[in-house]
């Protein structure tokens, strides 16, 4: 389940166009959902409130194993409107399985003149959280420059805290005489095609480059609304090809990082490449797209089900990441990686799937009035009552996790396990309780 922070994060980028998954460390997003999805541990509550639009606080407390806590506070440039824990989609608090749109380029932001004299701003976001009783301080500030250019900063500050400061290199590094303090500095800028990332850290002097290529054309975020009646029927989107015989139908990105630390004279770099299948492959005439918050964006074909293909390279540290996740029905997605080493020939393979739990659904005829606009029945989409998510590797470990809505909460419950240890078969269990409110 995202925590508040999270989901408010993700709100306030989609309240200003910005595409935050057309990036290159979100690569393996829709793989990484369903085969790297964190269980909770021992006993966690948040509770978060929405004052007004642009103000929110959230509290967290951590009954098991130890008694801690945290006290945040976020604030907007710009109005977000959201749900309560009641009401909001519950798709929209669990990272889930996803196809991805089409990127395109941002579009600018509407001008506000008054008096001659231009009065709109930037938008901006900024994040505090202060841990309780460690004093341990996070913060966070997003700024949107320009159409395409975004920076985030993150800094840290825990002054109880000691540990190793672990190389590039994979050494176990030299411990701190300190606590953590650290400061990461990230200019985005995407144009839709190309979209590149530079950070800087303060704690090691890293500096890093992120590229992602998106092949094929694009075309502006208005051009991928207008898909509906005869246009779409008659016309083919902007980056669709030719069906071929016996294959998918998508587009490829690929993409490359290379950083540096200067403290620890050493350096890293991977590449990847990613297919995903096109959102919209299906021919609208096979689906019905619903407007209501629980409903799937993406329906599956019966020539092409939704999926994704990724492959990652870390030429330095020999490691090779291979993974494949597609949604074989409505409620199922399954998803396989291989991850394998050329120097030491270690290897792991994880398998994990995600089915979603839903009421009933029922066909009605639509009423008089909407004849001409819907002459097909109308299929009403279910209700999502939560998700159970599995994994199991090579390396003995299972996982299980279900999240869903209680009421008014949202609940994540999991456990991890060792089959192979008698002694203790079960690592760890958690639950965690979430309720926020927009009043």
């Amino acid at each position: 389940m995202h925590p508040f922070a999270s989901y408010v994060l993700r709100s306030y980028y989609a309240a200003t166009g910005w595409n935050e998954d057309n990036l290159y460390s979100n690569l393996t997003r829709s793989s990484t959902a369903i085969l790297d999805f964190i269980v909770p541990r021992g006993l966690n509550f948040s509770i978060s409130k929405s004052p007004n639009a642009l103000f929110k606080t959230t509290y967290s407390m951590t009954a098991l194993p130890s008694l801690n806590g945290s006290v945040g506070y976020i604030f907007t440039s710009c109005d977000l409107n959201l749900t309560g824990s009641a009401d909001v989609r519950l798709k929209d608090m669990i990272d889930r399985f996803r196809v991805y749109d089409v990127p395109h380029r941002p579009e600018a932001k509407e001008e506000i003149w008054l008096a001659g004299n231009r009065v709109d701003r930037s938008d901006y976001l900024l994040y505090g959280r202060l841990h309780i009783p460690n004093g341990r301080l996070d913060a966070l500030y997003s700024k949107r420059i320009s159409p395409t250019l975004q920076t985030v900063i993150a800094a840290i500050s825990d002054p109880v805290s000691k540990r190793s400061r672990p190389s590039l290199t994979g050494d176990k590094g030299r411990p701190d005489a300190g606590g953590v303090n650290n400061m990461m500095v990230s200019l985005q800028h995407d144009v839709g095609k190309w979209c590149s990332e530079y950070t800087w850290s303060a704690d090691d002097g890293m500096l890093g480059v992120r590229v992602l290529h998106n092949f094929g054309k694009i075309g502006p975020a208005s051009e991928l609304l207008e898909d509906s009646g005869d246009n779409v029927r008659n016309q083919k989107r902007i980056d669709e090809e030719e069906a071929m015989e016996g294959g998918l139908k998508g587009r490829i990105s690929a993409g490359a990082e290379f950083y540096f630390s200067a403290k620890e004279k050493s350096a890293g770099v991977s590449t990847g490449i990613r297919f995903t299948t096109l959102p919209d492959a299906t021919p609208p005439s096979t689906h019905f797209q619903s407007h209501t918050p629980d409903a799937d964006s993406t329906l599956v074909s019966g020539t092409q089900p939704p999926t994704t293909i990724t492959a990652i390279f870390n030429p330095m540290m020999g490691h090779i990441s291979t993974a494949y996740a597609a949604r074989v029905s409505r409620s199922l997605c399954l998803a396989s990686r291989f991850d394998f080493n050329v120097y030491s020939y270690e290897s792991e393979w994880t398998m994990g799937a995600e089915w979603w739990m839903r009421r009933g659904s029922k066909a009605v005829e639509p009423s008089s009035q909407h004849q001409e606009e819907f002459s097909e029945v109308v299929q009403h989409p279910d209700t999502v009552q939560g998700v159970f998510k599995a994994r199991v590797s090579t390396n003995t470990d299972i996982s299980l996790m279900w999240e869903g809505r209680v009421r008014s909460m949202l609940v994540s419950l999991g456990a991890v396990s060792d089959l192979t240890s008698r002694s203790s078969p079960i690592r760890a269990i958690g639950l965690e309780l979430s309720y926020f409110s927009s009043e």
